[in-house]
Order: C-alpha cells, then sequence, then structure tokens
C-alpha cells in the first residue's frame, strides 16, 4: 500500500441505541465521541440505526404483508383485472 492514501483502520465500536448493543471490530469509520469498553481501552464509537440485534429479519419479528390487500391495492391503482382492457390481449 502507498503511505499516506489509505484511511487510518483501527478498532472502533458500533452501537444500536434501538436494541441496546455494541460490538467492537475494526474499521476505518471516524468518530469524536469515545467510550470505554470492557477491557478498559478507549475507543471511538459510531451510532447505527440499525443492526444484526435490531432487524426483523435476524429477530423474526418480521411484519407479515397482506397480500390480498396488495392485490386490491394494485387494482385500485392500475385498474380492473387483466383481461379488461390492459394489454395486448384485454
Amino acid at each position: 500500500m502507498q503511505q499516506d492514501k489509505h484511511p487510518e483502520y483501527r478498532p472502533v465500536v458500533f452501537r444500536d441505541r434501538a436494541a441496546g448493543y455494541a460490538f467492537l471490530t475494526r474499521s476505518t469509520a471516524t468518530s469524536e465521541q469515545t467510550i470505554e469498553w470492557d477491557d478498559g481501552e478507549s475507543y471511538p464509537v459510531v451510532d447505527v440505526e440499525i443492526s444484526s440485534e435490531s432487524h426483523p429479519f435476524y429477530t423474526g419479528k418480521a411484519r407479515t404483508v397482506d397480500s390480498e390487500g396488495r392485490v386490491a391495492r394494485f387494482e385500485r391503482r392500475y385498474g380492473g383485472r387483466p383481461g379488461e382492457g390492459c394489454g395486448p390481449t384485454g
């Protein structure tokens, strides 16, 4: 690597405030805020809106989508059922 062309790669804490979860990893992300970690060291902390602890896919709390409601909304928006003047066959 060429010197002075790449950002510093160092330990950083990412914190998900919604879930009350934080993890230490290495990153080039920067922050003025710091946090004292379990090992007694102080690291920069970056607040994130969502992480694996709060994302619906990983937590299993995904919102179910009403597929019948989606069809009805599509028909309201774009017209009637297929074959009623829609496309080359209608």
